[in-house]
């Protein structure tokens, strides 16, 4: 074992099975067997905001406008005026119609049946960042000119995601925006979880995948956010710089940026360019650097030439799987084809540790393939890498114990598919290399000409250069995420 995670055989047996259980317990309660009724009316009583509200916000996304339709609503007398009583749990709801196999389109008209039309947003039509800046701020602007129903909603509203880790990533970077310019409370969010992995919903207890009694399942979801608790979440700026003039195509996660503030207090191996192209971007569940990215990037490239071969969760998977057997991480014929060595050839690693502001070089071993940033206990479809250190090898290795509110990454390495595999399954942990509060990392060429990169499952092939370092810096973004706790 790389790293023990438990003081003793017996123990780690226990855990196991504590986990498959609890896994069991999660897919009864997904399904909606709890024993609990939820009566359609009363929870639609719950959640639905006014109708001159609903038109209102509608309006303003639809004209960009968040002005105009708040004037109109509530001084031209059109529906309500402003003197309706405010739900008790509002909410809206994202929803990716293409996630969920089949399920999306049903799910859309399911949630737009208990709460209205105007509250379910297909990403599709209307982009978060749109609600964020038209919808939230019509009703801002109406709380500002008296309306007490709309300023009580406002200062209320919760948000639930159906949708992957990636959709709900989207919507949390969205709404980080309201803290850059003011405009708080920032709405918590809950997660209906429709994508493949759904770490982020194993992680906040909304389950792992969408469940199969799911009309009743959808309902139990609802009534729990309307009063579930909320958590933190940390969220991590990623910012890419390199050589202009090099060709990437980073995902949507990843904006092209003018400003490029790589700290300048550490010595590089390579030259540093005249010109730089920058991009950054967040994430909140994980970033990595080799083999597993270059899996996800080829997968991701079929699936987009092959959509017929992706039907849903458990489809992707199995592709999945077929294509990492195919990709040289079993049988790595190093001494033909450098690509297929380890990263320790191409990158250089320095980190921040808790309370420190000086830069630490951390040394990259020499058998690891791939190396993962990790914010969240969930990888990969709810595996736990990082494992369970005994407090006593936690000491040892002057780690602490995980936290999703920390302010700290654990950064661990994969070597091989046969190593990865033993950690996919939790039979072992992976290869610990440290804890970090800031990590940077500098990438060069040689004999490499591309790096694969990932964000939350949003993979990207990063061009290397042989006389020019490329750099990741990764740094704690001050305000955190708000979850709703689904448990």
């Amino acid at each position: 074992m790389d790293s023990p995670t438990t003081s003793t055989t017996t123990a780690g047996e226990s855990s196991r099975i504590f986990a498959a259980r609890s896994s069991v317990i999660e897919s009864i309660r997904g399904c909606g067997l709890s024993g609990v009724r939820i009566d359609k009316e009363d929870l639609k009583r719950k959640l639905m905001m006014p109708k001159y509200l609903r038109l209102a916000v509608r309006d303003a996304i639809r004209s960009k406008d968040a002005a105009s339709p708040a004037d109109r609503y509530l001084n031209g007398g059109e529906v309500g005026g402003g003197s309706e009583q405010p739900p008790e749990g509002p909410m809206v709801v994202f929803v990716n119609s293409k996630s969920g196999g089949r399920h999306g389109p049903e799910l859309k008209e399911r949630l737009q049946q208990l709460m209205g039309e105007e509250q379910v947003f297909d990403i599709s039509d209307v982009k978060p960042p749109q609600f964020v800046h038209y919808g939230l701020g019509c009703l801002e602007k109406l709380a500002m000119l008296g309306d007490f129903c709309a300023k009580d909603i406002r200062e209320k509203l919760r948000i639930m995601v159906a949708g992957g880790d990636g959709t709900v990533g989207w919507v949390l970077g969205s709404l980080s925006e309201l803290y850059r310019e003011g405009r708080e409370p920032v709405p918590p969010v809950g997660i209906i979880p429709l994508g493949t992995g759904n770490d982020l919903a194993r992680s906040f207890g909304w389950g792992g995948s969408f469940p199969f009694a799911w009309k009743s399942a959808v309902k139990r979801s609802l009534f729990r956010a309307i009063s579930g608790p909320v958590c933190r979440l940390d969220s991590w700026q990623v910012l890419v710089s390199m050589p202009c003039g090099e060709v990437v195509d980073p995902p949507y996660s990843l904006q092209p940026t003018e400003e490029c503030s790589l700290d300048q207090g550490l010595e590089v191996e390579g030259q540093l360019p005249a010109k730089l192209n920058c991009y950054e971007g967040v994430f909140y569940n994980y970033f990595s650097i080799g083999m597993d990215a270059q899996i996800a990037y080829g997968f991701h490239h079929l699936r987009n030439e092959k959509p017929f071969l992706a039907q849903g969760p458990i489809s992707n998977k199995l592709i999945y799987s077929g294509y990492t057997c195919t990709q040289g991480w079993f049988l790595t014929p190093c001494i033909s084809d450098p690509s297929l060595r380890g990263l320790k050839n191409i990158l250089r690693m320095h980190v921040k540790k808790v309370n420190c502001s000086e830069w630490e070089q951390i040394p990259v071993p020499k058998s690891v393939r791939a190396i993962v940033v990790l914010n969240l206990h969930n990888y990969g479809s709810g595996r736990n890498p990082w494992g369970t250190p005994s407090p006593e090898y936690l000491e040892k290795r002057g780690f602490v114990e995980a936290h999703v509110d920390d302010g700290l990454l654990e950064i661990f390495g994969l070597k091989q598919g046969w190593h990865a595999s033993f950690v996919m399954v939790e039979l072992i942990s992976a290869k610990h290399i440290t804890q970090a509060a800031a990590i940077r990392l500098e990438i060069r060429g040689g004999e490499w000409k591309d790096a694969f990169m990932q964000m939350d499952g949003e993979p990207w092939k990063q061009p290397m250069n042989r006389e020019y370092s490329s750099f990741v810096e990764i740094r704690r973004v001050p305000r955190q995420s708000l979850m709703i706790n689904g448990d």
